[in-house]
């Protein structure tokens, strides 16, 4: 009887998590930039000194998926997507750094080049700061320059360059906020390589209908299990019953 429940609980118990998860991703589906995760399990035999017939279920690790999202054509010279593998350095307010690729950004109104979420974008050394009366163009090697709304359009001038980042995505790991950081809490060095398309956003990697069908295959999982608990319910109030009989 306790096999039966111990395994129904710890099934349920991951399902329930790993529903979660797919929920999320879902959630995430139109976000730009955004990684979509998936839950790893494995089972674990129970040790004891019978015999070895009962294993639980444990959450081995939250994998992020970084396969490239599709590319959205926006026609703005703000939106940037990094083309192939690599990140965009932002800088967060405690002054720490942190990785995306969801490239919209904007001018804030102390004249930092800041993404959507408000964290500064660094440039080669540190955040880019624009002048008023410009317009920003950004060259596929990062290379932020500006032209003046008003006079020679012809009149441009280089004010920094996007830091362009490209860590082995096995030392990224993935904070509350979304951004990416690296595990040591180091910073990672420009990279020459990486290339970003200018008037154009990458879109969420999670796939809708796989994540979909995942998720209504999820629930029947969850409610296989929690019938395996009711049936081991139902089993020990019928063996209660015959042992009340007997005694």
């Amino acid at each position: 009887m306790d096999r039966l429940i111990y395994t129904a609980m710890t099934g349920a118990k991951h399902v329930f998590m790993q529903q979660a998860g797919t929920a999320n991703n879902l959630a995430n589906a139109s976000t730009v930039g955004f990684k979509a995760q998936e839950h790893r399990f494995r089972a674990v035999p129970v040790q004891s000194e019978a015999m070895p017939t009962r294993a639980f279920v444990v959450d081995a690790s939250v994998a992020d998926v970084f396969d490239e999202g599709p590319l959205m054509f926006t026609g703005r010279n703000l939106d940037v997507a990094v083309q192939g593998r690599g990140w965009l350095a932002v800088q967060l307010p405690d002054g720490s750094e942190a990785y995306t690729r969801a490239g919209s950004l904007d001018v804030d109104v102390t004249g930092l080049l800041v993404t959507k979420s408000g964290n500064s974008v660094l440039g080669d050394g540190g955040p880019i700061s624009v002048p008023p009366d410009n317009t920003i163009e950004i060259a596929p090697d990062g290379t932020v320059s500006v032209v003046p709304t008003f006079g020679a359009r012809n009149n441009a001038s280089a004010i920094g360059r996007l830091k362009l980042v490209n860590p082995s995505e096995a030392d990224l790991v993935r904070g509350a906020d979304g951004l990416f950081r690296l595990r040591d809490g180091q910073q990672a060095p420009a990279s020459e390589t990486v290339k970003v398309a200018s008037g154009a956003l990458e879109g969420s990697n999670v796939n809708v209908t796989d994540a979909m069908v995942n998720l209504i295959s999820l629930s029947r999982q969850f409610e296989m299990q929690i019938k395996m608990l009711q049936t081991a319910d139902a089993n020990a109030q019928r063996a209660d019953q015959l042992l009340s009989l007997n005694a």
